[in-house]
């Protein structure tokens, strides 16, 4: 078994304020969830207008399997065009 973990670090141009921010992380949030079946929260900087940190993680039987489905949640992200990507680590654990 397999588990992957990424860490998004993005950035919000458009929020000038935490209402902003907390409508648009939702969004990214509850569209993710529902399009590739991963768990996803908002981990860091929580208070912080045009800052976000999410972290989303997916379990697999390999680690290939868990790599593709973290890059293709980062890319999908990146499309939207809502936030901008400045980090983007994969971390994959084994048991």
């Amino acid at each position: 078994m397999f588990v992957g973990a990424l860490r998004l670090e993005l950035f919000l141009p458009e929020c000038g304020s935490l209402k902003e921010k907390r409508k648009v992380i939702k969004s990214i949030i509850d569209r993710t969830r529902s399009r590739f079946n991963v768990a996803v929260a908002e981990v860091d900087k929580h208070d912080l207008w045009q800052l976000s940190s999410l972290g989303f993680t997916c379990v697999s039987p390999s680690e290939s399997a868990a790599r593709e489905t973290l890059l293709r949640v980062e890319r999908w992200v990146r499309s939207l065009g809502t936030a901008e990507v400045l980090e983007s680590p994969i971390d994959i654990f084994t048991s």
